[in-house]
């Protein structure tokens, strides 16, 4: 009986239209999960003057997605490991783009934070599973590339959030960059059509016919016949997928570096996300010009991401990180000194680099550390604990800034997150990683 590793299969697999698709689709998910949660921050200071809200609530309003983001990544990341990351994926996708634009129709906080909290789950919860698709789909040769260019749509996502903002807020509202967030409901049944099902999941449980089909697709010189057997050789293979495994093998130490790792990184970049727009124009920008610096951001996040995602493949790829966490911080603390505006875009833009472009590299780094089977759990839990500091930096600002302390002390606070997960991720024992 012939027997075909599937893992092994994909990963000396040579790049083809298959690859192309799962990476659309996955970027194409990204784009508009990282436009949800971008859009709360780009309408930020429209909401604050229209709901009359103090600085403090509306830290507590904006991460109410956030605490939304923790559970859905938590839950959907495990979630996916039983039931098939496709459906997961699919639920996720319903949930953020409904909700979102349910939130438009608010007109107090509580009602805005509840709507934004539902939302919030599917936001987070598709995250840790495209993530997982994308590192599980990927030859290796270019695995942190693809997973890098996949999550620089989360940037895409942001840049479409400022750049509508710009263009309608002031004319129509702040409703209406929420309301645009239901139009992708309509690709659902392509995405379930089109998006390929977990490996871990279809050789667990057999499904032979999907197996077939995915093995024509990613390795069509491969030859099978009617007594091959799948087979997914990992050395928890035969494990159920459950959170214990992630500090099973020596993985423990690495596992808790990871969340801090995580919670730090997503601390920066949802203090920036969410108080650029409003700490810019308390320096005297305009919204317009406000919502440019978020741009410059964004860009710099893509250019992070992708230049990140090559340096990784040829490189260690924990050391890559390490790096650019700590460069994160130098040009955080730079934006406390004055300087030409040309300048502070170029800042801005090299802040985006190393924190949002340095998370995306992390979820890589995550996805290929844990085996196949745990992966959707271990960056689900990752991501999910990461999702306190995502959901502190919007509440610390929000007090920083409602203490009318200097806007500098705003940026030293966020340049010290960057520090500390620069060293947590220099403490991660990578011999226990899967893909050493």
């Amino acid at each position: 009986m012939q027997h075909v590793d599937m893992q092994k299969t994909v990963t000396e697999a040579k790049f083809n239209r298959f690859h192309v698709k799962v990476l659309i689709w996955c970027l194409v998910i990204i784009i508009l999960d990282g436009y949800d949660i971008a859009v709360s921050g780009a309408a930020l200071p429209s909401i604050m003057e229209q709901m009359g809200v103090s600085a403090s609530t509306a830290g507590f309003m904006m991460s109410s997605a956030l605490f939304g983001m923790m559970f859905g990544a938590m839950f959907f990341g495990g979630l996916a490991d039983k039931i098939g990351r496709r459906l997961t994926i699919v639920i996720c996708v319903f949930l953020f783009s409904v909700f979102t634009a349910v939130a438009g129709l608010a007109e107090d906080p509580v009602t805005f934070s509840i709507i934004r909290f539902i939302a919030g789950l599917g936001i987070g919860g598709v995250m840790p599973n495209v993530v997982a698709q994308m590192t599980e789909y990927s030859p290796k040769k270019i695995r942190t590339l693809m997973t890098s260019l996949m999550f620089s749509g989360y940037a895409v996502g942001g840049i479409l959030a400022a750049v509508l903002g710009k263009q309608f807020i002031v004319e129509f509202g702040w409703q209406v960059v929420f309301y645009a967030a239901a139009i992708p409901v309509v690709l659902i049944p392509f995405i379930w059509k089109s998006m390929p099902e977990s490996l871990s999941y279809l050789t667990k449980n057999n499904k032979e016919s999907e197996l077939r089909s995915l093995v024509a697709q990613i390795a069509p010189d491969l030859q099978i016949n009617s007594d091959t057997k799948f087979v997914n050789e990992t050395n928890i293979n035969s494990a159920k997928p459950s959170i214990g495994l992630l500090f099973s093998d020596g993985r423990a130490f690495s596992t808790l570096m990871f969340w801090v790792a995580f919670f730090t990184c997503l601390f920066m970049v949802y203090a920036l996300s969410t108080w650029l727009t409003k700490l810019m124009a308390m320096s005297g920008y305009t919204l317009g010009s406000a919502l440019t610096f978020v741009i410059a951001l964004n860009v710099g996040a893509i250019i992070g991401a992708i230049g990140g995602g090559w340096l990784a493949d040829r490189f260690h790829i924990k050391w890559v990180l390490v790096i650019m966490y700590s460069l994160g911080s130098v040009f955080l603390y730079l934006m406390t000194l004055p300087m030409s505006i040309n300048m502070l875009y170029f800042t801005i833009a090299m802040v985006g680099a190393c924190t949002t472009g340095a998370q995306i590299v992390a979820y890589s780094y995550c996805g290929q550390f844990y085996p196949s089977i745990i992966r959707s759990t271990g960056i689900g839990m990752a991501s999910g604990v990461g999702r306190l500091g995502a959901i502190g930096a919007p509440l610390l600002i929000g007090l920083i800034v409602s203490l009318n302390l200097p806007i500098q002390q705003n940026f030293m606070v966020i340049a010290l997150a960057g520090l500390i997960g620069a060293v947590a991720l220099s403490l991660i024992n990578h011999q226990r990683s899967s893909s050493p």
